[in-house]
This record gives structure tokens, C-alpha cells and sequence, in this order.
């Protein structure tokens, strides 16, 4: 019971700023509206006197003295109206103030209690003990890539057995091409007069590329 009842009166002490901005709105709202008959009053007052200035003098007076009550009254009420104006932005500032407090060492406690459980001490223990898990990962890993995989071969050996296979491959293609005829061989052997044909095949095709050089610098040139 104690507990609801102080719930309560928290929650009332809560709701306080609240209802004093409502109440103090609505009487703000009723003296705009009395302003703003007032206004209308003294300009009625005015436009009387000014009908009757020419031709009734003591209604125009009387219009006039209508009109000084109604401007001092609306003076009183202006006065009033600032005055709410300034208490509505005043205790507005204060409940912002007050939540923002309250909000403040909500977020205190909040981080007391993260922190309850924690120290500088602990931190400093808890990060030793990742480096040194993590250097002992990176010593792990390198042992085990620093271990052979099983015993590497002689390199003599390698060379003497890659000689042997190249000796089988040399013996393979002498054996498939056999003896070549003399006539084939005496057909490859170069003539006199296959000589200088070869020769002036040649130099034709040279100037052959020397004039289509020619040809497309002048090309270039003329661009």
C-alpha cells in the first residue's frame, strides 16, 4: 500500500507542470477573447465620437470616456496576457530542465551498473590473455607450415633421371624417322640458278615493302 500510494503522489507530482500549463492556457485563451472585444469596443467608441463631434458634443465626450475605460482595460489585460505568456514559458523551461535531469541520471545509473562489474585491473587481465591466445594462434600456424611434407628427393637424382627421359625421347624420334633418301636430300641442296631465283625473290619483295612505305608516308604527309 505504501508503495502504490507513494507511486501516486510521484505521478501527481509528475502531472503537476502539466496541468499548470492547461489551466494557465486557458486562462490565456479567455483573456485574448477579452482583448479582442475590448479592441472592438474602443473602435466602436471612436467611430461614435466622431459621428457625433459636429453635431452632439456631450455624446461625443461620453463616447470618448467609454472609450478611455475600454483602453484601460485592455491595457490591464495585455499586462495579464504577458504575464501568462512568461509563467506558460517558464514553467515549460522548467519541467524540460527537470526531465532532462531526470534523464540524465537515469543514463548515470546505467552506466553504473555496466560498469558495476567491471575494472581497469580486469580490462588490462582480459586483453593480456587475447594477445597472448593470439600469439599463440601465430606460433601454431607457423609450425605447422615449417613441417616438410615427407622427405624431399636428391636434386643429382632428379637431374640424372630427367637426362634418362630425355635420352628415351631422343632415341624415340631417330628411330621413327628412319634414313632419308639420297634424292630428297639432293632435292634440298641449293642450286645456281635456284639460289639467284630465291635472291631476286627476295630483293622484289623488299622493294615491293619499300615502296608501299613510301606510299604511306606520302600519305601521311599529304593528311
Amino acid at each position: 500500500m505504501w508503495s502504490w500510494f507513494g507511486g501516486a503522489a510521484a505521478q501527481k507530482r509528475k502531472d503537476a507542470p502539466k496541468e499548470a500549463i492547461l489551466l494557465l492556457r486557458e486562462q490565456l485563451d479567455m483573456l485574448q477573447k477579452r482583448e479582442k472585444h475590448l479592441e472592438n469596443q474602443i473602435g466602436e467608441q471612436e467611430a461614435a465620437a466622431r459621428k457625433h463631434v459636429n453635431t452632439n458634443k456631450n455624446a461625443a465626450k461620453a463616447a470618448l470616456r467609454r472609450k478611455k475605460v475600454h483602453e484601460k482595460n485592455l491595457e490591464q489585460t495585455t499586462s495579464q496576457i504577458v504575464q501568462l505568456e512568461q509563467q506558460i514559458y517558464s514553467i515549460e523551461a522548467a519541467n524540460i530542465n527537470h526531465e532532462t535531469l531526470q534523464a540524465m541520471k537515469q543514463a548515470g545509473q546505467a552506466m553504473k551498473q555496466i560498469h558495476g562489474g567491471m575494472s581497469l585491473e580486469q580490462v588490462d587481465e582480459t586483453m593480456d590473455k587475447l594477445r597472448e591466445q593470439h600469439q599463440l594462434s601465430e606460433e601454431i600456424g607457423q609450425a605447422i607450415t615449417s613441417v616438410p611434407l615427407g622427405e624431399q628427393p636428391d636434386e643429382e637424382e632428379l637431374d640424372a633421371e630427367l637426362e634418362g627421359l630425355e635420352q628415351e625421347a631422343m632415341d624415340e624420334r631417330m628411330l621413327n624417322t628412319g634414313p632419308t633418301p639420297v634424292g630428297t636430300q639432293l632435292d634440298r641442296l641449293p642450286t645456281a640458278g635456284n639460289s639467284d631465283l630465291g635472291k631476286d625473290k627476295t630483293k622484289a619483295a623488299e622493294e615491293d615493302d619499300e615502296e608501299a612505305e613510301l606510299a604511306k608516308l606520302r600519305a601521311e604527309m599529304a593528311m
